[in-house]
């Protein structure tokens, strides 16, 4: 019988908490299944039952990431309605916002080099968060004239890339890379300069 009462289902889960403790602690190579188990307190062949080795471990952790990623962001994108300008702000503010409450998760996401066509259900969760933010950028891209304005892919796109940098840059302790200013500092600064630069912020502001 599983160790600490697990039954109907609970130990799949049980195993991605152990597998982002660890992912956290020893990155998504450092760890082996076995100590996922012992983590979960259950024996190695357990997880067998579960998963058929560490990637797909840590793949259902990203995907679970990305439905809790999309989660924040549409959250934060309904918040500030009726207001594109702030809701597209806040949504892009909300990656960094992950990062540090999740760091987990974070790292199954976007460090284990685990593709998010994996499996279905993984690119159809990052799906979910990318098209949100898309969403964002085609509302404050109305405000654009249409000669100028940028596909909202391209548009979500640059603000995904710089908000990755930020948070892979002075967020997550890389070596050598420091700045005298807080990431979030950074991040709403660069995401200003960007939308000042497509006339959305008067450039006084």
């Amino acid at each position: 019988m599983p160790k600490r009462g697990y039954h109907h289902g609970n130990l799949r889960q049980a195993l991605v908490e152990a597998a982002l403790r660890l992912v956290e602690a020893k990155g998504p190579t450092g760890f082996t299944l076995s100590e996922a188990a012992k983590q979960a307190g259950v024996t190695p062949a357990a997880v067998y039952r579960h998963f058929e080795g560490r990637e797909e471990l840590i793949a259902e952790a990203a995907r679970q990431g990305f439905l809790m990623f999309a989660d924040l962001m549409q959250h934060a994108y309904d918040k500030y309605q009726p207001s594109a300008l702030a809701a597209f702000e806040a949504t892009g503010r909300a990656y960094l916002a992950f990062a540090r409450k999740y760091p987990g998760h974070y790292i199954a996401m976007f460090e284990s080099g685990i593709s998010v066509n994996r499996t279905p259900e993984l690119a159809n969760a990052a799906h979910r968060a990318r098209t949100i933010l898309e969403k964002a950028a085609e509302d404050l891209s109305q405000h654009i004239p249409e000669e100028k304005r940028p596909p909202a892919s391209m548009f979500s796109a640059h603000i995904l890339a710089m908000s990755h940098g930020v948070v892979e840059l002075y967020a997550r302790n890389t070596p050598g890379a420091t700045s005298p200013f807080p990431p979030e500092d950074l991040l709403e600064t660069g995401i200003g300069i960007y939308l000042r630069g497509l006339g959305l912020i008067d450039p006084d502001t």
